[in-house]
């Protein structure tokens, strides 16, 4: 047993995926478990996108309004879809560094996330003042 409890950590280590844990070394465990709640909270991001999408074609169904908010509502819940998946490939890519003792990648999804945010919001924007103006 090794000095943790665990046994040999050799050939005998089951972890899943071996993409990740065949390479390197165990590093502090403290690190893995804030990556580990990084990426959980991605995916948390994630389904709330999911679940704002649902609400929004939900709520577009029940008040007849235009399909544009549809529209919106399947790019919200695409992208939620999207976001978990980036946020496994972002945790595999940095447990990966962490175990070679490399420096942290950048977080690929970010800019992605804030630019979708950003374009979402002119456009709801864009449809308010349209709202607005088609109503006086």
């Amino acid at each position: 047993m090794d000095d943790r409890g665990r046994g040999d950590l050799g050939a005998d280590d089951r972890r899943r995926p071996r993409s990740v844990y065949g390479v390197g070394s165990d590093p502090d465990v403290r690190f893995s478990l804030a990556n580990e709640r990084t990426a959980l909270a991605w995916v948390r991001t994630g389904l709330s996108l999911v679940a704002g999408g649902v609400a929004l074609t939900t709520l577009a169904v029940l008040a007849d309004l235009p399909a544009l908010l549809d529209v919106i509502a399947l790019i919200a819940c695409l992208s939620g879809g999207a976001l978990a998946v980036s946020a496994l490939f972002g945790w595999r890519r940095a447990e990966r560094a962490l175990r070679l003792d490399l420096p942290l990648p950048a977080p690929s999804a970010l800019p992605w996330l804030v630019g979708g945010v950003g374009l979402l919001a002119l456009v709801l924007a864009g449809y308010a003042v349209f709202e607005i103006g088609r109503s006086l």
